[in-house]
């Protein structure tokens, strides 16, 4: 059974009455099997799993939990326990309900964001401040529903700065506009899942006799005022303040710090015996971290003795011999490649040793930078496959058709509008079966008002004549959609491939198949060669046709993996979810695995190198001038270094002969008191 396999500590934890329990889990303390022993014991007690909730950071860990519940009780009493992220289970309680979603990744709906947003024109300018761009605003907007604490959006910017007040009025209409196109369309992001969420607590209640919450370290107000709403009867919350590194995201420490006097009678308990790491590598993180203040008592416990290898400072005199060192010596290591990482702190850092690994013939898979799921090739399938499920999904939409020639988001919105208004509300009407009465899709319906920047913006026609000789069917032709002024020949051929894909894809069930009907369409053909000629033009302008072919085989083999993930799916519906909601967490390929520190937390490898320890880029200076601090930054470098278990390498340069800059090394060498060993490794 799991409790049989905890240590003193981690048993007193896992057996502990209801109530609020707090359990201070450190990097390699075993919180995972804390977990699962403590929802054995309550299965033991006779709590129903369906009675138990458990909240997670990522799916996949989730996903492990429950898997290790199953070894013990079976897979039937397991996959009843409801658990996830925040996110994933509002989702899936929400669904319960019949509340009527179409859920969407934050970066597609700043795309509809934007395109509101850029419509607006600010007359009335402070000298000392611009407006923000819609992008930024976007990211504002997300960071004030997961942070404020229940004023309203202007109020919340103008604490923010006050510089900005002058453009609240139009920043609070473009989210009122915003979040009711959302409505009208049923689109819901991350952040609209938990404030749905939260709403529908009001009104409703779950019986969880106990919910339990993982890497509690990083719950943001947001989030915290959702767990409050469950009401909880008994909570059972594991995290550890020194690896509190989401605050950009609107993680509050204060949360963990505050749970005793919070909740009352609450009981908190501390594991303090590590089974990861090494005690050099432990002692090492431990005098970095000890800078900060300490918020409740830990004395950790090493429990391994079988390595006792000193951690390595590698000094370089320039940026780029700094990756070539470092790539020469996983090249001749004999550790796995898979159980290897890099671990940087800007994405700058991840290009350049991507690049060295490559001339070593070292393979890699990176996460942290841009995911799988980020790929245009594999958003456009998936765009594809939503429309599917959700005709009037204006979204996924707009991302597929403003790749045709001279169309571009703007008109690609357009043309939805136009669609939806010959279908009568229904796109796909529009599309096959437009009302031959409506003559003008485009007349512009918009209300004047100079205050929050909107103008009148009406469309003349075009003529159809210039199609004549496309080869177009005849009912695809007479379609008014096509008498879009700025149309081209191009564009219009784009979206008649678009149009027949779609009506070939209307005669096809299971996700796999629908895949290779789109992936072997002449419409993902032309996305082919528009990113691969996108991703292989050289500076000057010409294109490299090496690039443009290894760039093919990637989009090629995109499009393999993704259809390999669908194979497990016969429900179209169950395949997007899944995939939107746990894309993220997803990374391509084989080899040394090239992580940021946020993607890093949970994982540990035999060997790793942290690199890039400059004062600047580690700790990131830009990053703490906005609202960051060097409290977080450290705990940033804490779980960096924790995430090794055997061999760890701090690497850091002198120069860079690019940029022509002189670096300092970080403040945490000095404090883990390697600096005054420097060791030269190039001339």
């Amino acid at each position: 059974m799991p409790l049989s396999n905890l240590n003193k500590e981690q048993l007193e934890a896992a057996t502990c009455d209801s109530g609020y329990n707090l359990i201070i889990a450190s990097a390699g303390t075993g919180k995972t099997s804390t977990i699962v022993g403590r929802i054995a014991n309550l299965i033991n007690s006779g709590v129903k799993p369906d009675e138990i909730l458990l909240l997670t950071f990522t799916n996949k860990a989730a996903a492990e939990m429950v898997q290790r519940v199953a070894k013990f009780f079976g897979k039937e009493i397991a996959t009843k326990i409801m658990a996830g992220t925040f996110h994933s289970v509002s989702y899936k309680l929400l669904r319960k309900l019949e509340i009527n979603i179409t859920l969407k990744q934050p970066n597609e709906l700043k795309t509809l964001f934007k395109s509101l947003y850029e419509k607006r024109v600010f007359y009335n300018r402070d000298d000392e401040a611009n407006p923000y761009d819609g992008g930024y605003l976007y990211d504002l907007y997300s960071l004030f529903l997961n942070s404020n604490d229940g004023e309203e959006f202007g109020q919340w910017i103008i604490s923010k700065n006050a510089a900005h007040e002058l453009y609240t009025p139009i920043y609070e209409d473009v989210v009122l506009e915003f979040d009711d196109l959302k409505k009208k369309y049923g689109y819901v992001n991350f952040d609209d899942l938990l404030v749905l969420m939260l709403n529908t607590l009001k009104e409703t209640e779950f019986e969880f006799k106990e919910i339990l919450v993982d890497e509690y370290q990083d719950t943001n107000p947001l989030q915290g005022r959702l767990l409050d709403a469950f009401k909880p009867k008994s909570l059972f919350c594991v995290g550890d303040y020194d690896q509190s590194i989401y605050a950009f995201n609107g993680s509050d420490i204060g949360i963990i710090s505050t749970f005793s006097t919070r909740y009352k009678g609450a009981n908190v308990y501390t594991l303090r015996k590590n089974y990861r790491s090494s005690r050099p590598i432990l002692d090492l993180a431990t005098r970095v971290i000890e800078h900060n203040e300490r918020i409740y008592e830990k004395n950790l416990e090493v429990m391994r003795n079988d390595v006792d290898i000193k951690p390595k400072l590698l000094a370089f005199n320039e940026l780029f011999g700094q990756y070539e060192y470092i790539s020469k010596l996983i090249s001749q290591s004999n550790t796995a490649h898979n159980e290897i990482a890099i671990i940087f702190r800007n994405n700058s850092s991840a290009d350049g040793i991507e690049v060295n690994l490559r001339e070593f013939n070292i393979p890699a898979k990176r996460k942290g930078g841009m995911s799988f799921f980020d790929a245009m090739e594999v958003k456009f399938i998936l765009d594809i496959l939503m429309m599917q499920i959700s005709h009037n999904d204006m979204m996924a939409f707009i991302h597929v058709i403003e790749y045709g020639k001279g169309i571009g988001k703007a008109i690609a919105k357009d043309i939805f509008d136009a669609l939806v208004k010959l279908g009568h509300g229904r796109l796909f009407d529009g599309l096959f079966n437009p009302d031959e009465k409506i003559k003008n899709p485009y007349e512009s319906n918009k209300v004047k008002n100079i205050q929050l920047g909107l103008f009148d913006d009406f469309i003349e026609l075009g003529s159809l004549a210039k199609f004549k000789d496309c080869g177009f069917e005849e009912r695809f032709l007479s379609n008014p959609i096509l008498k879009h002024p700025k149309l081209s020949v191009e564009g219009a051929t784009y979206l008649y491939d678009f149009y027949k894909l779609i009506k070939e894809l209307r005669r096809v069930k299971t996700p796999s198949s629908q895949i290779e009907h789109i992936v072997r369409s002449p419409l993902f053909n032309r996305i082919k060669e528009i990113l691969s000629t996108k991703r292989a033009t050289q500076k000057d302008g010409s294109i490299n046709l090496e690039l443009k072919n290894n760039s093919i085989s990637k989009i090629n083999r995109k499009a393999v993996l993704l259809r390999r993930l669908s194979t497990h799916y016969t429900d179209l519906s169950k395949f997007i979810n899944s995939m939107v909601l746990g894309g993220s967490e997803m990374s391509e390929g084989d080899g040394v695995n090239l992580l940021s520190v946020h993607a890093s937390k949970g994982l540990e490898f035999k060997e790793v190198y942290v690199i890039d320890l400059m004062d600047g880029r580690f700790p990131n200076r830009k990053l703490m001038s906005k609202g960051g601090s060097l409290e977080e930054e450290r705990r940033l470098f804490y779980v960096a270094v924790t995430r090794a278990k055997d061999v760890l390498y701090l690497s850091f340069a002198k120069y860079d002969r690019i940029k022509k800059i002189d670096f300092v090394n970080s403040p945490f060498l000095k404090e883990a008191g390697l600096i005054r060993n420097e060791t030269k490794t190039d001339s």
